[in-house]
């Protein structure tokens, strides 16, 4: 028996390198080289050492060697990792803010456990559970105020008008974390709808809206992809396929281990004659664009915008069974044209990476189409337009970023926080008039007349902003953007928000004149043959 033991460990050592070209011997002698490091420092380093937060250092490096995308996630920021993705998370169920060390609810999300108790815009939580949270960092607040779902928390509340706090006890539940923050009509005919994120549930809030738009007669609409860094690449998919018709190529993946998969639209899409145009900029990144892409590529609609960032690498995640994760980088996206929009990086070199948006704006490119570097291979649409791999989508259309009016004083009041933190205090305050506003129409003709660009240089000053008269009055129009929003923000919503912002947006006004000129279809190029490049 023994010889026979000894036998089949020499056979099967012998068919393994002979297949595998030793691979297997060479994994396994780097995995024990790793814990043969740990365990000697473990065991033989002059201070003591905590192994384990000496692996959780380590993860996050040994990922960022490979490319830009690939990350580890500890157990504790799991939750807050996955929150955005899955929807939701468990918690209260209000947002707040923390000036002068006391937490401030500024909003109160709607069917929440906070609104059924009867939280309030501007309540003073002043302990949860007994523990006072007065001067707590953000991350202690948050760790009091989320728990698991069906748990319970108990929370002082000062309100404004009342001497006294007040006592509420909320049963913690599933707080639902909202991908489409905004939907409308447009000049009665146009919808708008704003995507933020592509969560497990941007799909069916995306179709939800769709048809509240269309049940208000629209023909046309603008998806609004800015800002938008993407998510899950189905879910994109799925919402691509809503404008295609059948059998069209949305996109391909493919990878050193991942075979090539394709995923085409089925022709059931239930706005494939809607005209269409998508908005993008340099933060829109990965499931955005993939959407842009797909749009583009396929001659469905008109893009509009700045380039857009430039992700073209897919993600897998895998959990540990502690909780934490790592997304591995296991294949690239191609578009319909057959371009991976992945701009260049060099392994181990984060930096050089991150640092390209700052780049783009330094060279121009934010300013002038002519600034936009084009060094990738060209590609033809379906009708024989060019586009170009190795760096973003870059949009039909180019709109610039709108910089005539900034000025340092400006950008200095927004960084430093005054503006955000005058505008709260100001709702707050004025809380009970401004809430008898209806529409953001109406609250905007109000602040108008209170003379608040004067109220804000005072209060800046009074915190150690230099009054500067002149630079206030050529930011004029920033600072009534900033301040009348941010108020309409926090009194009406994200949805009234968004309206007041777009009325003056040069990109949201370029993507309606398309559309209300019958142009958001783009038109076959001459002596084209229409082909598209596969490759």
């Amino acid at each position: 028996m023994s010889l026979c033991v000894i036998l089949g460990i020499l056979v099967g050592t012998f068919y393994t390198r002979h297949f595998s070209g030793n691979r297997l011997s060479i994994i396994n002698t780097r995995e024990n080289k790793l814990n043969q490091l740990l365990q000697t420092i473990d065991n033989q380093y002059v201070d003591s050492v905590n192994i384990n937060q000496l692996i959780e250092d380590a993860m996050p490096m040994i990922l960022s060697e490979l490319d830009p995308h690939s990350s580890y996630i500890s157990v504790k920021d799991a939750e807050a990792a996955n929150a955005d993705l899955k929807g939701s998370f468990s918690g209260i169920g209000i947002t707040f803010t923390v000036p002068n060390d006391t937490v401030i609810v500024n909003r109160v999300i709607k069917e929440g456990p906070s609104e059924r108790v009867g939280l309030q815009f501007g309540d003073r939580i002043l302990s949860a559970d007994g523990k006072s949270l007065i001067k707590m960092s953000q991350d202690s607040i948050m760790q009091h105020l989320r728990g698991p779902k069906g748990s319970k928390v108990r929370l002082s509340v000062l309100r404004r008008g009342f001497s006294k706090p007040k006592n509420f006890t909320l049963v913690r539940g599933d707080i639902p974390v909202y991908s489409i923050e905004s939907s409308y009509v447009i000049n009665g005919h146009i919808g708008y709808v704003r995507v933020k994120k592509f969560a497990e549930t941007t799909y069916q809030e995306f179709m939800i809206a769709l048809a509240e738009l269309s049940a208000e007669g629209i023909d046309g609409l603008i998806v609004d992809l800015r800002g938008n860094t993407g998510g899950y690449m189905h879910i994109a998919t799925q919402m691509v396929n809503e404008f295609l018709s059948e059998q069209q190529l949305i996109l391909y993946t493919e990878g050193r281990k991942s075979p090539r998969e394709e995923y085409h639209s089925d022709g059931r899409g239930t706005f494939q004659k809607l005209p269409l145009t998508v908005l993008i900029d340099e933060v829109s990144a990965s499931a955005s664009e993939i959407f842009a892409g797909a749009i583009q590529d396929n001659d469905r609609g008109t893009v509009v915008g700045r380039r857009s960032f430039g992700k073209g690498l897919v993600q897998q995640p895998m959990e540990f069974k502690d909780g934490s994760s790592i997304r591995l980088t296991i294949a690239r996206y191609y578009t319909p044209s057959g371009r991976c929009i992945q701009k260049p990086y060099t392994m181990g070199h984060d930096k050089e990476y991150e640092n390209d948006i700052i780049e783009r704006y330094q060279r121009g490119e934010f300013f002038t189409q002519d600034s936009i570097k084009q060094n990738g291979n060209p590609f033809k649409t379906r009708l024989g337009r060019t586009v170009y791999d190795g760096g973003g989508i870059s949009p039909d259309i180019f709109i610039p970023q709108d910089t005539l009016n900034l000025t340092s004083y400006y950008r200095e009041a927004v960084f430093n926080g005054h503006v955000r933190e005058f505008v709260f205090l100001y709702a707050d305050k004025n809380n009970t008039r401004l809430s008898q506003f209806e529409n953001y129409v109406e609250l905007e003709n109000y602040l108008r007349k209170q003379n608040l660009l004067n109220a804000f240089a005072t209060f800046a000053e009074r915190r150690g902003l230099r009054r500067r008269s002149l630079m206030l009055q050529k930011s004029q129009r920033l600072f009534e953007q900033a301040i009348y929003g941010g108020i309409i923000y926090d009194i009406l919503g994200e949805n009234p928000y968004q309206q007041y912002l777009n009325i003056s947006d040069p990109t949201v006004l370029r993507a309606t004149q398309v559309l209300e000129a019958g142009e958001s279809w783009p038109k076959q190029q001459k002596g084209r043959t229409g082909s598209v490049n596969q490759s």
